[in-house]
């Protein structure tokens, strides 16, 4: 199956070394290599633990409860508006526990492979899928320190096979079952911001032509001992798509959102995913659902892995503002189609919600 994204002709160049053997080089004693060091890193303030920034948490199985259903979907499209992020609760409603615990073993075991053994699935030339990084455009740019698996998993015939891992041998099996899991709980939400926008449901996923399309993005955060507070594990940005899960692999945080002009530390509670509103989402819905700048910032002492699940429009797609709710107000977006919005979102390099403030229409 040829990679979906092939059209979108994006110009990435080779980054030919893993950040994970640059921090077994470097060692406990060595220089980070330059194009690493953040400078900004110091100026940015930190806030955790503070009063008033505690990440909404949303409790699946009161969503789905008809006795507290309309309370949660008020909780839900609060947080979808004012946070643009939230924890979902998913206990006994969501993902079974024994697939989680195998592709969580599975996603650790393939990074702690040789290196020689990860880029047999390495991507290829101005491609998006397989093992390496993204966002990469020149030599002399700072780089982030994450090696990452990108891979599309659903819709299943649109999976290119050669970047999935066949080491561990349960990785494809234990992927594909996460995929569909993940899945059926984003559709779940969009049932319900669909109830909270006051919008039909079929309105909502008509945007995405009837079921988005999902692709993961399986992030490797190594430890930095001598300069983890002058690296970034991923640059400012917003996601391009309608919608992202987060699973946190291991216990190690880093995740960080834009809040209130300052970065907001966020504590992944045990047993839950972070959700978060995509640039896509945020278009959809006239700018009443936000989609905020995150990063990633690294441990000096532990690795941390994650696994990103997008929920997206597919390419043949128009992105814009949902006709029924312009009612009462015009447009505050462009609507443009989405080979056009895709290409113009890697174009932006991952710096901040520089793109999706290019497509406002300024009303």
């Amino acid at each position: 199956m040829a990679d979906r994204f092939d059209k979108l002709q994006v110009e990435f160049i080779d980054q030919d070394e893993s950040v994970q053997d640059v921090a077994d080089a470097i060692g406990s004693s060595g220089d980070v290599p330059e194009r690493y060091v953040r400078p900004e890193m110091e100026a940015d303030p930190v806030i955790v633990d503070a009063d008033g920034y505690s990440l909404p948490v949303i409790d699946m199985s009161r969503l789905i409860d008809p006795e507290f259903s309309e309370e949660e979907i008020a909780k839900l499209g609060s947080a979808c508006e004012d946070w643009g992020f939230f924890q979902l609760q998913l206990v006994n409603h969501g993902v079974d526990g024994e697939s989680l615990k195998q592709v969580k073993a599975d996603v650790a075991e393939f990074f702690s492979l040789p290196l020689q053994e990860k880029m047999a699935v390495a991507i290829q030339p101005n491609g998006l899928q397989g093992f390496g990084h993204h966002f990469v455009f020149s030599k002399d740019q700072k780089l982030d320190w994450v090696d990452l698996l990108f891979l599309t998993t659903r819709p299943a015939e649109e999976r290119s096979m050669d970047f999935w891992p066949t080491n561990p041998p349960t990785f494809r099996d234990s992927l594909d079952k996460y995929s569909q899991e993940i899945a059926d709980v984003s559709d779940k939400l969009f049932k319900f911001m669909a109830i909270d926008l006051g919008v039909d449901e079929e309105a909502l996923l008509g945007a995405f032509k009837g079921k988005p399309h999902q692709s993961v993005r399986i992030n490797h955060y190594p430890p930095c001992r001598q300069a983890a507070d002058r690296v970034l594990g991923l640059s400012p940005h917003t996601d391009g798509v309608g919608m992202t899960l987060l699973l946190q692999v291991n216990g190690v945080q880093g995740l960080q959102i834009r809040k209130d002009g300052r970065w907001f530390a966020v504590q992944n509670l045990p047993g839950a995913l972070i959700v978060n509103v995509g640039d896509v989402l945020e278009i959809i819905t006239n700018g009443k659902y936000r989609s905020i700048e995150h990063r990633a910032v690294i441990n000096p002492d532990k690795e941390r892995i994650t696994i990103a699940a997008f929920q997206s429009a597919p390419l043949s797609c128009t992105v814009g503002p949902l006709q029924e709710l312009l009612m009462n107000g015009e447009p505050r977006y462009k609507t443009v189609d989405g080979v056009e919005f895709t290409k113009g979102y890697f174009a932006a390099k991952l710096e901040g919600r520089r793109y999706l403030e290019s497509l406002k229409l300024g009303v």
